[in-house]
């Protein structure tokens, strides 16, 4: 069967996705099907066709299911122990779109799911992580008893996953249940994606909330910065997102096996079974990391990447070993000054550290292989960072040079001109084998060379030469605006580059012997 004509549409930032994502629900007569991490009805809408209609998602998703439009959603569950604010989000979530289902009356054709992944950590495991569980417990249980009593009451009943290890006392406040020993389970469906009539793929790695909403001139306070790139395409690869869509949560059961795809990259995994020492699950499709190992390979002049994080060692050592044997190839790898919960949150656990650890290991590996091939950079705003008695302005990890950092949350690999991938998987072991994760191949050269030009620009001066974008001589001349930079104050900078601060995390990050590399 021959492969149909495709189309592909890059969208930088949520103020170019968000109203493309509604223009799709606009534009839908049958069917969606989507599945998020996060999908708050609260989020604003931005488009003008969308603001016909209504202030926010809430409005639109009535409007759709008025005009008899099937939605089916999947909002992944998170462990209720580990991350309580998220859990208590995507029950809010579900409950919000139940809600506007009843608000559209009976045309209304609304499934929407909160799925968690089935794989669940050992019992040994769970004892040997009891203090860090209590500690997580106490602090969700902190969390609630500084609310008003109504508050509290609510709260709970978006939390049930959590409060099933607290107790109610006599008084109304919350306490833990000290000698219990609850079941986690550490892994998401992390996808981000969304098909509309079988005939158009929304994919990435940005979920739906106001807190994710920026543009591309980043001028809001640090933690509101949120870089993130998805794709609209038309084509084969829109029948294999649907496909798996419908079927991805049967084939984590063992219901059926996982279905063939060309262009979708996919992780998945299976619940372990019959292990005494059980972090997570048995990987199943590696996809997303093969593509990587495979494309690395075969570059010869420039890989270009923006991730999350860059943690996954199986990745560093073959960077670092394609860097080795092509002699001519070279390396640019955008990452966030710091992960938020650290930069943002003040986060000094030890699954903080143990990432930091990680990332500092895996990118030592990296510049090991390609020495001065290798530019490693992390935007920040140009305009000086006002202090706020937080602590001394060097030591903050929500900035960089002086300035404010820009937070990177896209999940983009480009190879040469031969190759790309958008998905929702970080360069990390977790996304590479652990969560569920789905991207796009890219593979004919013009869509390939228009996102690396889209999201190469982003970053880079107005006026920049033409050489900061061919292979041959990015490199150089990136770390050449990076460091002139950094040797000027924020308000005189061109673009956002600056080079990335490789001692902070090696000063914060902590190994953790007990745990697995995917456990961040």
């Amino acid at each position: 069967m021959p492969e149909l004509a495709s189309s592909v549409r890059i969208l930088l930032t949520a103020s170019e996705a968000y109203p493309a994502l509604e223009r799709a629900f606009l534009a839908a007569t049958s069917e969606i099907w989507a599945s998020f991490l996060v999908f708050d009805l609260s989020t604003s809408l931005r488009s003008p066709e969308a603001l016909q209609i209504g202030k926010t998602w809430f409005d639109l998703i009535v409007h759709c299911l008025n005009r008899g439009v099937s939605i089916n959603i999947c909002i992944s569950e998170v462990d209720p122990v580990a991350r309580a604010a998220m859990h208590r989000g995507t029950s809010c979530d579900v409950r919000t779109l139940e809600e506007a289902a009843a608000a559209a009356g009976p045309v209304a054709r609304m499934s929407a799911v909160r799925a968690l992944h089935p794989a669940r950590t050992s019992a040994l495991i769970r004892m040997a992580l009891w203090v860090f569980i209590m500690k997580k417990l106490y602090r969700t249980a902190g969390w609630l008893n500084k609310l008003a009593p109504e508050d509290r009451a609510v709260a709970l009943q978006d939390m049930d996953g959590a409060a099933k290890n607290l107790k109610l006392r006599p008084d109304g406040r919350v306490g833990v249940r000290l000698w219990s020993l609850p079941q986690l389970h550490p892994l998401v469906h992390h996808q981000k994606l969304a098909v509309f009539d079988r005939k158009r793929l929304y994919i990435g790695g940005l979920d739906l909330d106001e807190r994710r909403y920026d543009t591309p001139n980043h001028r809001r306070s640090a933690d509101q910065t949120r870089h993130d790139v998805q794709l609209m395409i038309e084509g084969s690869v829109v029948a294999e997102a649907q496909k798996h869509l419908e079927t991805f949560r049967d084939v984590i059961a063992g219901v059926m096996p996982p279905p063939r795809t060309r262009r979708l990259l996919r992780t998945i995994s299976r619940p372990q079974r019959d292990s005494l020492w059980r972090f997570g699950p048995d990987p199943l499709v590696n996809e997303l990391q093969t593509a990587h190992l495979v494309l690395a390979k075969r570059a010869r002049q420039l890989i270009y990447l923006e991730s999350q994080y860059f943690r996954d060692q199986d990745i560093a050592r073959a960077l670092a070993a394609c860097g080795r044997r092509q002699k001519g190839l070279q390396l640019i790898l955008i990452l966030p000054a710091a992960p938020d919960d650290v930069a943002f949150d003040g986060r000094r656990g030890l699954d903080a550290r143990f990432g930091e650890a990680m990332q500092a290991h895996a990118l030592r590996i990296l510049r090991k292989g390609l020495g001065d091939r290798l530019f490693v950079g992390s935007p920040a705003q140009p305009r000086r960072a006002l202090p706020d008695g937080n602590g001394p302005s060097d030591s903050r990890r929500d900035r960089l040079h002086g300035a404010p950092v820009i937070y990177v949350h896209a999940k983009v690999s480009i190879f040469d001109d031969a190759a790309g991938i958008v998905s929702s998987a970080n360069l990390n072991s977790r996304s590479m084998r652990w969560d569920t994760e789905a991207g796009v191949y890219l593979n004919t050269r013009n869509d390939v060379l228009e996102l690396r030009h889209r999201v190469m620009a982003h970053w880079l001066p107005a006026d920049v030469e033409a050489e900061a974008f061919n292979p041959g001589t990015a490199r150089a001349i990136w770390t050449r605006i990076a460091k002139a930079n950094a040797s000027v104050p924020p308000a005189e900078r061109k673009g956002f580059l600056l080079p990335h601060d490789f001692a902070a995390a090696e000063a914060f990050g902590r190994k953790v012997p007990i745990l697995p590399p995917e456990f961040v």
